[in-house]
């Protein structure tokens, strides 16, 4: 497959964003949104997948450590089923445990101080899913 893929990380206060280019082979953490009442937020995304000509959005999944899906996945997933509906985009989700964890602590390996950390950590995250999610696909088509 080709064309842009956008993740999301839905936070609890922040919206991590990410975007690949369009061969599909870098990301990049693009400055997250604030969690926003629904309309606002949709607004927010598509105007994102036109600026960047989004093919594909991945959803971070928000599994339990032991792989059972909470109510936090199932959030996300009811999330995906409006997006898709919205945007008319294909919607793929990606497990992200533990993602939040190793992007605080490579934002601390680049040296980022604690209140850098907090605002880039969402976004680093949805990077992390990004980069997941294509290596998945790519092991897959390989």
């Amino acid at each position: 497959m080709q064309g842009r893929v956008l993740a999301i990380d839905m936070g609890s206060k922040r919206v991590g964003l990410a975007v690949s280019d369009e061969l599909r082979l870098t990301v990049r953490a693009l400055a997250p949104l604030p969690r926003t009442p629904w309309k606002r937020l949709l607004s927010s995304l598509a105007e994102l997948c036109e600026q960047f000509d989004v093919r594909s959005i991945v959803l971070g999944l928000p599994l339990r450590l032991d792989g059972d899906e909470g109510d936090a996945a199932q959030e996300v997933r009811r999330l995906g089923r409006n997006l898709q509906l919205s945007l008319k985009l294909p919607i793929f989700f990606q497990d992200e445990r533990l993602t939040s964890r190793e992007a605080e602590s490579s934002l601390r390996e680049r040296g980022l101080r604690a209140s850098e950390i907090s605002d880039r950590v969402d976004s680093e995250a949805a990077s992390i899913i990004l980069s997941d999610f294509l290596e998945a696909q790519n092991r897959a088509e390989s």
